[in-house]
């Protein structure tokens, strides 16, 4: 027969993997929702500013970034972001490499990660939750071993476990590691550790770039 103190750990397991169900399944996209609305009525006026600081910085290549993007279960969705690179083209009408492209407004923009704001109108449409996996490009879906396919059971995040220790200063193998990780571990306590330690993160302003590049290199199924 179980001690008193063995039933109470079994006990408070048994609650705390329901809590962890019902708000996977209903609590998370319940509270995504409203925040994301919230937010949006709140920060409409930012929004705005930056919207059109971004339409004279970018010299007539428009304000905002729309990209399809693989969303939970591999679904296909269009993100939103604001657009932090012009459309610039050398003498073959090639883009010219992302750092040429790059305005020095659109690196502010990066380094506070307001252009990622945007992102919470799909994730009040429910492509996407505040908190989860980054979607990532559609060309990528083939590249992908089981084991970091499964980043795609869970609607993808504004922001995730991968993003509050490294964001683009990682690699690609540790990206997909704390993605699956935060897959296994998905809480209302994960989530609050990622709102801090994402906060840390754009206040330091840490992990903007990859080594060697301003934004991520691509990946290739290996790196």
């Amino acid at each position: 027969m179980p001690s008193k103190k063995t039933s109470f750990f079994i006990t408070n397991s048994s609650h705390l993997a329901r809590f962890r169900l019902v708000y996977k399944k209903y609590s998370k996209r319940l509270l995504d929702f409203c925040i994301s609305l919230i937010a949006i009525i709140c920060l409409s006026p930012i929004l705005l500013v930056v919207a059109i600081w971004l339409h004279f910085a970018n010299r007539g290549s428009g304000t905002f970034f729309l990209q399809e993007r693989p969303g939970r279960n591999g679904k296909i969705f269009k993100i939103i972001k604001f657009k932090t690179m012009t459309d610039e083209r050398d003498a073959e009408g090639n883009l010219l490499p992302d750092e040429k492209r790059l305005t020095s407004f659109g690196k502010f923009i990066r380094s506070t990660s307001l252009d990622e704001l945007p992102q919470l109108i799909n994730v009040l449409k429910g492509d996407m939750a505040l908190i989860g996996p980054r979607p990532l490009l559609v060309q990528y879906l083939s590249l992908y071993s089981p084991e970091q396919a499964r980043r795609h059971e869970v609607r993808p995040g504004i922001t995730g476990w991968a993003q509050c220790h490294g964001r683009n200063a990682i690699s690609w193998k540790e990206k997909f590691e704390y993605d699956v990780w935060y897959v296994d571990h998905l809480s209302f306590l994960t989530d609050l550790k990622v709102i801090y330690y994402t906060s840390l993160t754009v206040f330091k302003r840490d992990g903007i770039a990859h080594e060697g590049s301003m934004t991520m290199e691509p990946f290739n199924g290996k790196n």
